[in-house]
């Protein structure tokens, strides 16, 4: 019984492995693919940023990387001076339990 489990266990390793490779023997290579954005009804900042992706992945993941920081850290910040607006006080908390 172990012995039927592990031979199991390299075939399915084996073919997990070598399954792509055989895969494109069969077809003689395989077509390379392009992923890019459609902008043909954006505008604006749509417009700019599918451009972006679609020129320089590189530079859309590092710009990516810093917007959304930023939009948190401005979201908070927003959050924060609408909740001291409406009267709700989180710098000078009293724990509920005594």
């Amino acid at each position: 019984m172990k012995q039927r489990l592990q031979r199991l266990w390299w075939t399915v390793l084996g073919l997990i492995l070598f399954a792509p490779s055989l895969s494109l023997a069969a077809g003689g290579g395989g077509a390379p693919i392009v992923i890019v954005a459609d902008t043909r009804k954006l505008d604006g900042v749509m417009a700019w940023w599918a451009n972006l992706y679609n020129e320089s992945h590189v530079q859309f993941a590092v710009l990516t990387i810093i917007i959304i920081p930023v939009t948190g850290v401005i979201f908070g910040v927003l959050a924060d001076v609408v909740m001291n607006w409406i009267g709700i006080d989180l710098k000078s908390r009293e724990l509920a339990e005594h």
